[in-house]
């Protein structure tokens, strides 16, 4: 193990565009079932829909999150919608599956996604057997990431000590609270939205490929 990892007894990961390449385009597909969701519930032609959406993940941390604050939306209806995709383009990863299962200790996924959706990913990935549990949008009673309540809770329902944890994300803006409260962070970068600024100082690690880093830090 790196040396610099050596204190890390918890890894988090991130599912979408972290767990498998952001070239697979699967959250394209949401993305776009979620301006649809928020054309047909709110009556807005597709343009207006697609930048209201993205002013409530921007201010709200994720689509949802806005939809429930102004207009009360069904959570359950609404996830059902836009994880109704064809999952085709996602291909089974051993090397990441075999990387995930040397790393020392527990290993978790963090998700503003639901879990029936992360399974069905992760079961494409062969990634179903790969971690204890999965942290999802409902665990963190609909308050997402990047608030860091939900930080707070994933720590506290699986008792980890932040200081011994390394939380792997393909959103910068994600990270910076997990280096807060001590976690070492990994930044998938892939070209996912960013914030605004360009203060890069919470990210520790950064990678194009989440399995070749894997494999390098395991071997060194």
């Amino acid at each position: 193990m790196l040396p610099a990892l050596g204190h890390i007894r918890n890894w988090i990961f991130d599912l979408d565009n972290t767990l498998y390449p952001s070239s697979a385009d699967l959250f394209g597909q949401i993305d776009r079932r979620m301006t649809d969701f928020v054309a047909r519930r709110l009556g807005l032609e597709r343009e207006a829909a697609f930048r209201l959406q993205k002013d409530y993940f921007l201010h709200h941390g994720t689509t949802l999150s806005g939809l429930i604050a102004e207009h009360g939306v069904d959570p359950h209806e609404f996830l059902g919608f836009v994880h109704d995709i064809e999952m085709d383009v996602l291909e089974e990863n051993a090397p990441l599956a075999a990387a995930i299962a040397k790393l020392p200790g527990r290993k978790l996924v963090f998700t503003n996604g639901d879990k029936p959706y992360a399974l069905k990913v992760l079961d494409r990935l062969g990634l179903g057997e790969s971690f204890e549990a999965i942290h999802d949008i409902h665990a963190m009673d609909l308050v997402p990431k990047p608030q860091a309540s939900a930080y707070a809770g994933l720590c506290a329902a699986f008792g980890l000590d932040p200081r011994q944890s390394l939380f792997a994300e393909d959103m910068a803006r994600n990270l910076k609270p997990a280096k807060a409260i001590g976690m070492a962070t990994l930044w998938v970068d892939n070209g996912s939205e960013q914030s605004a600024d360009d203060d890069r100082s919470f990210i520790d690690f950064t990678t194009h490929d989440i399995t070749a880093w894997l494999e390098r830090i395991l071997e060194a």
